[in-house]
């Protein structure tokens, strides 16, 4: 047994560091993820099941070596592998990643992301996790002195296990991941790794040149490591960085202002610089005010309520062309509602709170002429946003007559869709439900009420507009007559979504599967008859 190994303290520290390091690497895996493939519970599950399957492994195998032959150099050679792979991650990780995407959409005809998440997970993360598993048995062997020590030293590898797991939980989560972002979180546990083991090899004079080669790596990955972006691809972000919940990025043009978070970086939000509309479903959203009757008797004490605000489209939008109403708006991730003040001019007459959209209904007793549902967490819907329960908080906090306006993001195909199980829900409570599809877009409106009298108040409220002032309320007044014309009186089923049963992950996983789908299948066919380079020519 070498010096520093004589006390066992060192051996201690080592199981410490290493289950610190174990779930670092397994909550940073989950932001390495989320912006290709989503933070859903899907997702969380496949990095789980990753980890459980590496570290159950690792735990087979250390064992096994400990007892054919324990040497302690064995395992430190095994944690320095461990460690310049946990620093190579932000490195290569990405590109593995796209890399992986692209063969698995050529290869499956379903379930894209959940194969390529897998996929991705195994490679990425699988083999250093793997060796780190070896670790407690090897441990294990080296400390037991005796059968009868045996229960007291393996609790205490335990317990250094534990605590170490329960650190390396919180560290990354709210202090290293959003203050200095994944690719640096990767790096620092593969140094506390990589110091550990140094200094072992350091206190016993072995493998020296192994030692320095892999010190010399783990710079070349700090170096290479940190300048990179998730959109490796993109020269010109605005902005680029992460918070508690999102991975975020700004790109602008002349026209807009763009915010993106997550899943292949889809547009969240938008911001038209001449103050016009946006062309999207915000615009659609617009006519909810007008159903709700802005310029009725309602007057000055009309309000509207955002939940899930972003960089606060909707909103801006609403004070622009309303003027002197009310609007209250949450978003959960205080980040974004920074650069939407920074970014995207929203106003300081809407008042955000940086809440969950759920928790503030249950705090709150305002009433509210309109509200606003577009809440999402990348490309599903928060299952507790999406059940009747929910639904009954918003139309407790609707005034007499008001609205809901609710946005869903993929239409999907078929019957049983996510659109479909969100209808249904809402349709147990408002009388009056009506869907509409926006234009060139995966979106679709839903406009809700128990005013039987909604769509014609819409119909009379555009033609006062226009009578107002004919440049103020033109864009307006064009959307509401579309929302009016195309909106489709909802037909109500069954499929009622509740806090008990609520499969939004699932559901939004089929429909994402959908839209990749059809968007690739021009692409498989020029592959099939041109192979590669037909591809390439094609995205030229």
């Amino acid at each position: 047994m070498r010096k520093i190994l004589s006390n066992k303290l060192y051996l201690y520290l080592t199981e410490f560091f290493a289950g610190m390091s174990v779930m670092a690497v397994e909550l940073a895996a989950s932001r390495l993820l989320a912006p290709y493939f989503s933070s859903s519970q899907i997702v969380y599950t496949i990095i789980i099941g990753t980890v459980m399957i590496a570290m159950a492994l690792g735990n087979i195998y250390g064992g096994r070596s400990a007892d054919k032959d324990p040497n302690p150099d064995k395992l430190y050679r095994r944690m320095l592998v461990a460690a310049i792979w946990i620093a190579a991650i932000p490195v290569v990780g990405k590109y593995i990643i796209i890399g992986i995407s692209g063969l698995v959409i050529f290869t499956v005809n379903a379930n894209f992301l959940v194969i390529a998440a897998f996929a991705s997970a195994m490679v990425v993360f699988v083999f250093p996790l793997f060796l780190l598993g070896t670790v407690t048995p090897s441990l294990a062997a080296y400390t037991i002195g005796s059968l009868s020590d045996s229960g007291k030293v393996v609790g205490r590898l335990g317990a250094c296990n534990t605590v170490g797991s329960i650190i390396g939980t919180f560290i990354p989560t709210f202090v290293t991941i959003p203050s200095v972002g994944t690719a640096v979180t990767f790096l620092i546990f593969a140094g506390i790794l990589l110091a550990l083991c140094v200094i072992y090899f350091l206190s016993s004079r072995t493998n020296m040149v192994r030692t320095v080669v892999c010190v010399a790596l783990f710079a070349l990955c700090c170096v290479f490591g940190c300048s990179d972006s998730f959109a490796f691809w993109e020269d010109d972000l605005t902005f680029e960085g992460e918070s508690v919940y999102n991975y975020l990025q700004v790109s602008e043009d002349d026209e807009s202002v763009i915010l993106s978070t997550n899943v292949l970086f889809g547009v969240q939000s938008v911001y038209q610089k001449d103050g016009g509309l946006t062309g999207m479903y915000y615009d659609y959203a617009m006519a909810a005010p007008v159903m709700a009757g802005v310029y009725g008797e309602n007057g000055k004490d009309f309000s509207i309520l955002v939940l899930g605000n972003g960089s606060g489209t909707f909103a801006t939008q609403c004070f622009r062309h309303f003027g002197d109403i009310r609007i209250d708006a949450v978003e959960i991730d205080g980040s974004i509602t920074d650069l939407a003040r920074e970014y995207f001019c929203l106003p300081e007459e809407v008042n955000v709170y940086t809440y969950d959209g759920r928790a503030f209904l249950n705090s709150s007793e305002e009433k509210y002429n309109v509200i606003m549902v577009d809440a999402y967490q990348d490309i599903t819907v928060p299952f507790q946003m999406s059940s009747k329960e929910f639904f009954q908080l918003v139309k407790d906090h609707l005034k007499d007559d008001g609205v809901l306006v609710l946005n869903m993001s993929m239409r999907g195909k078929g019957e049983n869709t996510i659109n479909s199980y969100l209808a249904d829900t809402v349709s147990a409570l408002f009388s009056e439900v009506y869907t509409i599809d926006v234009t060139w877009s995966s979106n679709r409106e839903l406009f809700a009420s128990n005013n039987k009298e909604m769509m014609a108040v819409l119909r009379d409220g555009y033609e006062r507009l226009r009578g107002l002032s004919a440049t103020m309320f033109h864009d307006v007044c064009e959307m509401s007559d579309k929302v009016y014309k195309g909106s489709v009186r909802y037909s109500a089923g069954d499929r009622i979504m509740t806090d008990d049963k609520a499969p939004v992950e699932l559901l939004s996983m089929q429909a994402i599967d959908g839209i990749i789908y059809d968007e690739v299948a021009y692409f498989k066919d020029i592959y099939k008859e041109r192979g590669i380079k037909g591809v390439i020519d094609a995205l030229k």
